[in-house]
């Protein structure tokens, strides 16, 4: 008897332990693409190296990001050169083979997508967070979404081979529901086409596009740097010769600049505040992400 219980026990911690190896590791550079891939493929262990009171342009590449990424089979990440000043010395000290550059295993969002607004100077020391791709803040469009998880399905099931047919039916599911929420947003959004706002950096400059509304101005003199007192003294200028809908900057962002100039405008409550990507866990956090910042600008328009 105690010989058949130990059997069955050893039984069950192999098969315990063979299911945990079978658990896909995933490296997320960026929440939004960290609840993607959850999405369609719900039992991978999925980390993320960065959240939504974060500028994903800079991040210190912590012994914590280094274990994660050694211990990855996979990393999802934007790509663009959003990444530049800190995915590569992970790859490097991580000396993880499959997530290097050109691998199966490291997938860049942006390399399955059109980039909008590619930079057309000379990149100098003084022109700031330039993207000489294009912006690299596609998670802001739902199409351009539905494109990435269109690309990154197949890459899954190309490392977890058993999960295919699942991570099939998630992407049919996600699909199914994104275009019909897509329908619902656009239609509630129309009263903003047109419309103007002044903005912060490009994390919504696919939001602008998808919706029809015009960044008419940015509170940064150059992409990056930030708002200086004269910039400023512009912006008021012009906001008060023509007043936007709304002034919208990311969570990450000092919102001070941005109240100083709603103050100045006296509408304090013009300014909105907005997570640059999604904030919380679960298959709708992608969802709610966008409802929130659709609602959040429809409440501006009369």
């Amino acid at each position: 008897m105690v010989r058949t219980l130990i059997k069955l026990g050893l039984s069950l911690a192999i098969a315990m332990a063979q299911g945990q190896a079978l658990a896909l590791t995933v490296f997320a550079c960026e929440p939004e693409w960290a609840a993607l891939t959850q999405t369609l493929l719900p039992s991978a262990k999925v980390y993320s190296a960065t959240h939504h009171l974060q500028d994903p342009h800079h991040i210190e590449a912590r012994p914590s990001l280094i274990a994660q990424l050694r211990n990855a089979d996979m990393a999802v990440c934007t790509g663009a050169e959003l990444e530049a000043g800190w995915l590569p010395m992970l790859q490097a000290k991580a000396s993880n083979p499959k997530v290097q550059n050109g691998q199966r295993g490291m997938f860049y969002a942006a390399d399955h997508v059109t980039l909008v607004h590619p930079f057309k100077g000379t990149v100098t020391p003084f022109s700031g967070d330039v993207h000489v791709q294009g912006n690299p803040h596609v998670h802001a469009d739902p199409r351009r979404l539905l494109a990435v998880a269109r690309a990154l399905a197949p890459r899954l099931s190309a490392i977890a081979p058993q999960d295919k047919a699942g991570i099939e039916h998630q992407l049919q599911q996600f699909e199914t529901a994104l275009t019909g929420k897509i329908q619902a947003w656009e239609q509630l959004a129309k009263p903003l086409r047109g419309r103007s706002v002044v903005t912060q950096h490009a994390n919504f400059g696919y939001l602008w596009l998808w919706l029809g509304i015009n960044p008419v101005a940015d509170l940064e003199p150059k992409p990056g740097l930030p708002p200086t007192p004269t910039h400023l003294a512009r912006m008021l200028e012009q906001s008060r010769a023509a007043p936007p809908l709304a002034i919208v900057i990311a969570q990450h962002h000092d919102p001070r600049p941005a109240q100083w100039l709603s103050g100045q405008l006296g509408s304090p409550q013009k300014l909105i505040v907005l997570p640059a990507t999604v904030s919380g866990d679960g298959p709708d956090a992608l969802f709610r992400w966008f409802d929130l910042m659709v609602n959040r600008l429809v409440q501006m328009a009369p």
